[in-house]
């Protein structure tokens, strides 16, 4: 007996029942004698709460580790390395063999294996490759078992992935399209669509719903079914800002495990379906209102406001919010949306002039890491009459502590995109004097919601202009030109000046100490430059980009006076390039200042493509300029020939310049390039128009008689040429030249005799004998 359990006194004599009783007692403490794995049947059931449904067989786990290591050969390697050799056989043929063997091995076992710790991942990587006979089967096979699963820490796993890749069976099931039944004489003769069965499991997730969405393994099979259940809240595209359902499906250490996995894809080559949106059947649609009103009925105000704190039950709540809002249920008292707020819905049904009292639960939300989601989809998706209160009453008045906060900026910025003009103006004017405390912290998602506000609402641009400004010191004229600096890297006038100077300094003391930096065998460690550009002010910078004009010119004047060597150390740097994007891009600056941008970069064109982030930028200025500047730009890399071809990046630059033929053609290269631009303005303008044109055509098949009509009017100059071959038949007319590499096309070619004017020896025997051969072997007889 151990130590602890001794009692002290004198010891008494027991008698032959609790002899045999204590017997039993100390039995069960002291250790077992003979080998580990010996384990009574009873111990046996309280040590295996992992395995609910009984434990894999080893020769079944090694025979899974064996299809895991296959299917991953063959989502890693390329189509052209693993798939069949022969030409003549199907590619597929071998890995569906495989698949079925595979799945013949689960009949049975299902629910074993995916509460498995290692046979869990084989069943995920096998669902991306089953069709929608097998996803019916293998779900058929799990129904009665789905809450036990969705509890299960692997099963779970299993499930949310079979919802995952249901949804391109249940859109093709609402199509119409059925897979064909084998013969056999089993229950598949029985077995519901993939649309029933999706419907069963959500009855047996229904009831238990409320203690679900707070579990740790089943929260994720709850959002997984939501978003299949209502696939519109994921793949609504007219505002993606607001719909982040994809990124809350999945935890983050379920995405990090799936990515050390490899690629999870089918392992069947399969032709490309074309993209259309999921459709969710009627079933679907009712049952998804079910969840939302099943949440309504069983909690009360208080709980639903417990499931914001909860890591767990926050996201299912976010898309439980988007659904409601989906379905135009979210303007109601006692709805979801009205629980979370503290009755902020029902306020403004009774009276919406009446102010609210604010809530201590909201202004915890806006501080809370994980609440805040909550808070910005209630904000993107309440009334305009709920929105302007909530602002009223919790933003207005506290926007300078809010936008320095490190989780309430993000809150401010959601909330921004969806205020009035006069509550803009007021917003920059209340924000005014925390500026540099924001530019300071880099926390600048309210100032550029702000400048894409007013952008969008075309007012309120000035103000917000010189709200940056001042911000960031640039009172003077002078100052301002150094605008795209300060913004890019985040830094007021001063600040930036003193960094500067520092950056100066500290390149000379590299340049002094170089020769002792290399003594010590690579362990000086230089520190980052203060002056490196930020992500967050090359945002800004694009934002500012698109405002409209005058508005937009003090970025524009800061970059024009760049110094040569700035800008292309601007244009060669991954982050602040894309400012330079956004200037090429933006639909409000006007032509002639895109057109001066680049006239400042020749002369210098050659060290900008010399890098593989500036020969992006110059692809971008040769693609918006017009012919007249792109022989600007020809003519001014003419001398610097040698310079592209010997550069690995500028020489994929100089293949679409031409030089060649500028210097030998003038006329010829400028309308090549008038050609050129002209097409790309008209596939900019008909892609949509050709797309629609060619799906209509490839469902119609030509007539023989129609076929045979063109063959028979097709003439030599019908056949597209290249420009060389342009060049050649405008100076030489339908002569050609005898050692010219020209393709030659026997069905329009004629015979050399009849090509040249000459008379060639052995011409018509060959012509003879080459009908001969081909009459034969169209008169063989096919097998």
């Amino acid at each position: 007996m151990p130590r602890e359990n001794r009692k002290r006194g004198k010891k008494h004599k027991k008698s032959q029942g609790e002899e045999h009783h204590g017997f039993a007692e100390e039995e069960t403490q002291i250790p077992r004698s003979g080998p580990s794995w010996i384990v009574p049947s009873s111990d046996l059931k309280e040590t295996n709460s992992d395995a609910p449904f009984g434990f894999v067989e080893p020769d079944v786990k090694a025979y899974f580790k064996t299809v895991d290591q296959t299917l991953r050969e063959w989502q890693e390697f390329s189509e052209a390395d693993s798939l069949g050799e022969l030409a003549d056989t199907d590619p597929n043929e071998e890995r569906r063999l495989f698949l079925v063997a595979a799945l013949t091995e689960t009949s049975g076992k299902e629910k074993r294996l995916a509460t498995d710790p290692e046979c869990s991942n084989v069943l995920e990587r096998m669902a991306y490759s089953m069709d929608d006979f097998t996803k019916r089967v293998f779900m058929d096979r799990l129904v009665g078992s789905y809450i036990e699963l969705a509890k299960h820490r692997f099963g779970s796993h299993v499930v949310q992935t079979l919802f995952d890749v249901a949804t391109a069976t249940t859109t093709r099931e609402q199509r119409g399209i059925f897979p064909s039944l084998p013969e056999t004489n089993d229950e598949t003769g029985n077995l519901p669509s993939l649309t029933n069965l999706v419907v069963s499991a959500s009855m047996e997730l229904l009831p238990s719903t409320t203690e679900l969405i707070m579990d740790p393994f089943a929260s994720h099979v709850l959002r997984a079914l939501l978003v299949l259940l209502c696939p519109s809240i994921a793949s609504s595209t007219s505002d993606s800002a607001t719909r982040r359902t994809s990124s809350v499906v999945r935890s983050k250490k379920s995405i990090a495990h799936k990515s050390k996995q490899g690629p999870l894809k089918s392992v069947l080559r399969t032709e490309a379906e074309p993209s259309t949106s999921p459709l969710a059947p009627d079933e679907f649609t009712s049952m998804s209102r079910k969840f939302v009103q099943k949440v309504r009925d069983d909690l009360s105000g208080n709980e639903v406001r417990a499931l914001a704190a909860d890591k767990n039950a926050c996201p299912v709540l976010v898309i439980l919010l988007e659904i409601e809002a989906h379905f135009d249920q979210s303007n109601q008292r006692d709805s979801l949306m009205d629980l979370v707020s503290v009755g902020l819905i029902s306020a403004c049904l009774n009276s919406p002039s009446t102010p609210l009292e604010p809530s201590d639960f909201l202004t915890t939300l806006l501080r809370e890491p994980i609440s805040s989601h909550l808070l910005e989809t209630l904000i993107s998706l309440a009334p305009s009459p709920a929105f302007h209160l909530l602002w009223s009453q919790y933003f207005e008045g506290k926007l300078s502590r809010l936008t320095s906060h490190p989780v309430a900026n993000f809150v401010v910025a959601r909330a921004v995109e969806r205020i009035s003009a006069a509550e803009l103006l007021a917003g920059v004017e209340e924000m005014k004097d925390s500026w540099p405390k924001i530019i300071k912290s880099g926390r600048t998602g309210a100032i550029r919601a702000l400048v894409d506000r007013a952008a969008s609402l075309n007012s309120g641009e000035k103000d917000v202009v010189d709200a940056i400004l001042s911000g960031f010191g640039l009172i003077d004229p002078e100052s301002r030109k150094l605008l795209f600096q300060c913004v890019l890297i985040l830094l007021p006038f001063e600040d930036y000046i003193a960094a500067k100077k520092l950056q100066d300094e500290r390149k000379d003391d590299e340049i002094v100490s170089q020769a002792n930096s290399r003594r010590q065998h690579g362990k000086h460690v230089h520190a980052k430059p203060s002056t490196e550009p930020s992500t967050q002010g090359a945002v800004l910078l694009q934002s500012m980009l698109r405002l409209k004009e005058p508005h937009y010119l003090p970025v524009v004047e800061s970059i024009e006076a760049l110094l040569p060597n700035e800008l292309l150390s601007v244009c060669h740097h991954t982050t602040s390039s894309r400012v330079i994007d956004a200037l090429l891009d933006s639909p409000t600056v006007a032509s002639r200042v895109k057109r001066k941008f680049i006239l400042s970069l020749i002369g210098n064109f050659h060290l900008l493509v010399d890098d593989r982030i500036g020969s992006r930028v110059g692809d971008r200025c040769w693609a918006w300029a017009d012919p007249y500047l792109k022989e600007k730009i020809a003519r001014s890399l003419i001398p610097q020939e040698q310079f592209l071809a010997a550069s690995f990046y500028g020489k994929f630059f100089a293949r679409n310049l031409h030089l060649h033929l500028l210097k030998r053609q003038p006329e010829e290269w400028k309308a090549m390039q008038s050609k050129a631009s002209s097409t790309a303005k008209v596939n900019a303008t008909d892609e949509t128009r050709s797309h629609k044109q060619s799906e209509e055509q490839s469902n119609v098949k030509p007539d023989a008689s129609d076929v045979k009509r063109k063959e028979g009017k097709r003439k030599r100059g019908s056949k597209p040429t290249d420009e060389i071959d342009a060049l050649f038949t405008e100076k030489l007319g339908k002569r050609q030249k005898k050692g010219s590499l020209k393709p030659i096309d026997p069905a329009v070619t004629p015979p050399p005799s009849e090509r040249t004017g000459e008379k060639q020896p052995g011409s018509k025997d060959t012509t003879a004998n080459l009908a001969t051969v081909l009459a034969a072997i169209q008169a063989a007889p096919k097998e």
